[in-house]
């Protein structure tokens, strides 16, 4: 009997923010991702019936989910039917409550040796906190947050 590997989970990280636009170009800018375009998709389910106008909105010149917009890495597959990256992606989804405790899951960021400080005023340039910096036996690293409060380390 032959044992087969199974095939991987494909998975996406979902954000839950106040908006996921802003969210989105942050994101985008600082990980070089590319925010998803779901344009075409959204015009098909308008001209269906199904999914409200008010669903939608306009950015980047373009129809957007009001409440999720995705980035993705620009080098992944992505369905070009609904515009959904099908590798490295983030998924940032609209709530109705205020962030209110430290994030359980962070990304760490990895910017190469050496370039950690440039790449923190560069995130502080695109509306990034810093919130310490950490220098422990096992290594250095700063601790940030994005625009809505989101932690986030720069290795």
């Amino acid at each position: 009997m032959t044992e087969s590997t199974p095939t991987p989970v494909h998975w996406k990280l979902v954000i839950d923010c106040t908006n996921p636009q802003s969210q989105a170009d942050f994101w985008a800018a600082a990980l070089h991702y590319e925010v998803e375009d779901n344009n075409a998709f959204i015009e098909r389910l308008l001209e269906l019936g199904a999914l409200p106008r008010e669903a939608t909105v306009e950015f980047h010149a373009r129809l957007a989910f009001r409440d999720l917009v995705g980035v993705r890495h620009q080098d992944d597959p992505y369905d070009e039917d609904n515009g959904a990256g099908l590798g490295r992606r983030l998924l940032f989804q609209r709530v109705p409550e205020a962030k209110s405790v430290k994030n359980r899951l962070h990304l760490d960021l990895h910017p190469g040796k050496g370039r950690r400080a440039d790449e923190v005023e560069r995130l502080r340039g695109l509306g990034a906190s810093v919130q310490r910096e950490v220098k422990e036996p096992g290594g250095e690293w700063v601790v940030m947050t994005d625009p809505e409060g989101n932690e986030f380390c720069v290795q």
